[in-house]
């Protein structure tokens, strides 16, 4: 068996400038610290999330690694930091400074870390040229969000972005972000079980039926958090929508969603050997990679056991979900540091 590649996972500095200054604007992320070994991420005065020593450093994360049996990890951005929000000169700067501060966590990993930047999707010349940057400084991919703001996929200037990844040969993972909230959402963690499912089928739904497969090169290399959400169960139903009503489904899409399987990835955090089957029979054994969503809580640990666990699986399919898809999926980036 070859190597075994996570390439979903997180990554957040242990601090970073304040951003108000270094940035302008207010509400910024910041990072109040209790301890070595936790933190809370604030926005404001409000609590975001915990986090944990794992975050940011990289003995606990290679430690945590070994014993997943996880011999490389792609290390992205917490889409909480994307700032699509804001205007395109401060998301410039603030993604400059956590892409430096990813590639500083990612050099203590013994070359066992690859870094994904983010870029200030808003601004698509903008976001090209960090991406461009940052792949010069080290950086092998891009983490982007879903969309941004009511903008999907398949808005121009996001397609021009994509485009230009597919140029460079930069892999593109995405990964959903900014769920909508609401009385109905805003218990039992429903925007993460319920919302990042929807969010990721509605992008993946963008980019089939507004065109962009038909549009972008195939050598575009993109893969969708999460099992690509609901869209893999729910592609029978876009096919006879896309036959019955194409008056209004079709979109700019010149094959039913079906025809476009072999167009990205999506990882394996579904957590369920069913649900994984589903993924390999709907998607084909080669779109699917081994992910963990690592170090957060709604994570799988040990990275991989679904994979490992599937006895449906052969040895040679459990294989390439583990690492041989990712090795396709990253290209040069795959292979290890010296």
């Amino acid at each position: 068996m070859g190597r075994v590649v996570d390439v979903h996972t997180h990554v957040v500095p242990k601090g970073w400038p304040d951003l108000a200054v270094e940035c302008g604007g207010e509400g910024w992320p910041w990072l109040r610290v209790g301890s070595e070994r936790d933190a809370m991420i604030m926005i404001g005065s409000t609590e975001f999330r915990p986090i944990g020593v794992a975050c940011w450093d990289a003995p606990t994360r290679l430690g945590d690694m070994d014993a997943d049996g996880v011999d490389v990890q792609v290390v992205s951005p917490t889409p909480v930091f994307f700032s699509y929000e804001r205007p395109a000169a401060q998301a410039v700067k603030v993604a400059r400074i956590f892409n430096d501060l990813t590639l500083e966590c990612a050099a203590a990993g013994e070359g066992r870390l690859v870094p994904f930047c983010q870029v200030p999707l808003q601004d698509p010349d903008a976001a090209c040229a960090e991406l461009d940057r940052c792949l010069a400084a080290g950086h092998a991919g891009v983490e982007i969000g879903n969309h941004v703001g009511d903008r999907d996929l398949d808005d121009p200037g996001i397609v021009a972005f994509l485009r230009h990844c597919a140029e460079v040969g930069a892999p593109v993972f995405v990964h959903p972000w900014d769920m909508p909230g609401g009385r109905r959402l805003d218990r039992w963690m429903s925007r993460w079980l319920a919302g990042m499912p929807a969010e990721t089928h509605l992008s993946l739904l963008a980019m089939v039926l507004g065109g962009v497969f038909d549009e972008v090169s195939p050598a575009l290399r993109i893969c969708f958090a999460h099992g690509g959400g609901s869209f893999p169960y729910w592609l029978g139903r876009a096919d006879n929508a896309w036959h019955r009503r194409g008056d209004v489904v079709r979109g700019r899409s010149a094959h039913p969603p079906s025809h476009y399987v072999d167009r990205f990835y999506v990882d394996t955090v579904v957590f369920d050997p069913a649900a994984l089957r589903l993924l390999v029979t709907v998607l084909g054994e080669d779109r699917v990679l081994l992910g963990s969503d690592y170090p957060y809580p709604l994570g799988e640990r040990p990275a991989g056991e679904v994979v490992r666990k599937a006895d449906f699986l052969t040895s040679e399919q459990r294989s390439a979900l583990l690492g041989g898809n990712a090795e396709h999926f990253l290209g040069r980036a795959a292979r290890p540091a010296a």
